[in-house]
């Protein structure tokens, strides 16, 4: 069954990023508008402000998308939305990385109405489980390509059943994916000249490293890779990871004759060291930009709001793009 429950919000939803290792949770206010009972700030009415936000781990004990993890989501959520600085119960959520099934590819050649079987039939083998129990949204790019992505139903319920019993009222179910995109366009790709420009935006998590492809707003290409910050000391790892990126890079080339991937963008913060960030960008022979989405908000309110941004050692580019959107 083909649905396309991934979409896009607007207004000053509480962003959650709800991963396998951790949950994060942050509400933004864009320049010139109230948030609720919130209005305008003089000194930051230009800039994007951090109302609230906050972060659980999961403890070592609990067995990531068990039972006993589903419990612990549920009232990790329960209390950082309980602490008082967040506003209202309506969210932006998103499927773990590791829980979503991407492919890139050419559109098949048939009649317009028709693209969407035809992609259908040439992946179903691909899928992770029978079409009928598959959630899937096309993003059709550049260059008569496609972005395919699919998540079980059963999980899909499983994450609606947790905001649900966290007493959360769920505005829109997002892609990762654009999730990046946003953070991307809303803090690092502001200038006029960046909106042609096709970068690669990378992501390292503790166990894994989400890389898009885009231009501007523009979704091209996107994967995720089973090697994170965790490992990333190792040489090997550091090895097989630069091998994947290779690989998604010549992907990128044969699907798009005509663009060209013109830096990479970290957008990790000070959850990765420098040093790995530079060692990567040297390999890949490209410009490279740190996106730090912490350091490029302002905090609306004088209070403590739930993140400690000097020490901070994890990644908000999708917790924040979730809140942006």
């Amino acid at each position: 069954m083909l649905l396309d429950c991934f979409s896009n919000s607007r207004g000053g939803p509480i962003g959650i990023d709800v991963g396998d290792d951790n949950v994060k949770l942050v509400q933004l206010k864009m320049p010139g508008k109230a948030l609720f009972n919130i209005g305008a700030d003089k000194n930051n009415d230009k800039h994007i402000n951090l109302i609230a936000g906050g972060i659980k781990n999961r403890p070592l004990e609990i067995k990531p998308g068990s039972a006993d993890w589903q419990r612990w989501a549920i009232e990790a959520l329960r209390q950082l939305t309980a602490n008082g600085k967040f506003h209202g119960r309506e969210v932006t959520a998103t499927i773990p990385a590791d829980d979503v099934f991407i492919d890139n590819m050419k559109i098949p050649k048939t009649k317009n109405s028709q693209w969407t079987d035809a992609v259908l039939a040439k992946i179903k083998h691909k899928l992770p489980a029978p079409p009928d129990q598959i959630v899937i949204k096309y993003v059709p790019a550049e260059e008569d390509n496609v972005v395919v992505m699919a998540t079980k139903r059963e999980i899909l319920d499983r994450h609606l059943a947790i905001y649900e019993n966290a007493q959360l009222s769920v505005k829109s179910l997002a892609v990762w994916p654009e999730a990046l995109i946003n953070s991307y366009t809303k803090f690092f790709g502001r200038l006029q000249s960046d909106v042609d420009v096709v970068v690669m935006l990378l992501d390292i998590e503790p166990t894994c490293a989400k890389v898009v492809i885009c231009r501007h707003k523009n979704l091209l290409f996107a994967h995720c890779i089973s090697i994170g910050a965790d490992g990333l000391e190792s040489e090997q790892a550091m090895e097989k990871l630069m091998q994947q990126l290779s690989s998604f890079r010549r992907q990128f080339s044969s699907l798009y004759r005509k663009a060209q991937i013109e830096r990479v963008i970290f957008l990790s913060g000070l959850a990765v060291d420098r040093n790995i960030c530079a060692t990567i960008a040297k390999q890949m022979e490209m410009p490279a930009q740190m996106g730090d989405c912490l350091a490029a908000i302002e905090t609306a309110n004088t209070s403590e709001p739930g993140i400690e941004r000097r020490e901070c050692k994890c990644s908000w580019a999708t917790a924040f793009g979730l809140g942006l959107s």
